[in-house]
């Protein structure tokens, strides 16, 4: 199924849809301001599985990330952060960023695995943000890849439908997505470091 929703201001008919799924357990394909990524309610153990398995990896293995809608209530998922992190993180987001951090016990919970760090986007996408803000919850996110060894992601919705439309329960249709990933920055170590250059450009 493919649910299309205007990227700027999303219908709040389709938007209930897309939320119903996420609530019941479902797994669903979402634009963000860099590429598609496969998603779930944080809260769906059973979801989480799902995500898991179409991935063909073991949990430890997968780079999984947390989309919030704003920085507020990250503490719930991270061990304390430096006030020079949180301060870099609020100037830069929303924004293409992965910022990953230190994990509390919360975490390795949820995931089933002794998951130490775990990746935390504010995307400057509507579509993304409105969901997480209508769930109430983050979305648990991983980067979903083309098989094309020239175009690594996957950008368009109907391709991406086909690809995994026996796997999960819905895509939604946002508009083309981009082909350049979020930048990483990895906080979780004595010393910060920009482990991918992507999209994003930091603003000290």
């Amino acid at each position: 199924m493919i649910i299309q929703l205007h990227p700027k201001n999303p219908n709040p008919r389709d938007l209930k849809k897309v939320v119903d799924i996420l609530n019941n357990n479902g797994v669903v394909i979402i634009p963000t301001d860099t590429i598609y990524a496969m998603a779930c309610k944080l809260s769906s153990k059973k979801a989480i599985e799902r995500m898991i398995k179409i991935s063909g990896k073991k949990s430890e293995k997968i780079n999984f990330s947390l989309i919030c809608s704003d920085l507020s209530n990250i503490s719930e998922y991270t061990s304390p952060i430096d006030k020079s992190i949180f301060r870099m993180m609020k100037n830069n987001l929303p924004g293409a960023f992965t910022f990953i951090l230190k994990a509390n016990n919360q975490v390795a919970k949820l995931f089933s695995s002794n998951k130490k760090t775990i990746g935390i986007r504010v995307p400057d996408n509507a579509i993304a943000q409105t969901i997480v803000a209508e769930l109430g919850c983050p979305l648990v996110v991983t980067t979903i890849h083309a098989a094309d060894v020239i175009e690594e992601y996957m950008t368009d919705p109907e391709e991406i439908h086909d690809k995994f439309e026996n796997e999960i329960d819905c895509v939604i249709d946002g508009g083309t997505g981009g082909n350049i990933p979020s930048t990483i920055i990895d906080c979780s170590g004595d010393e910060i470091e920009i482990v991918r250059q992507g999209k994003g450009i930091i603003n000290e």
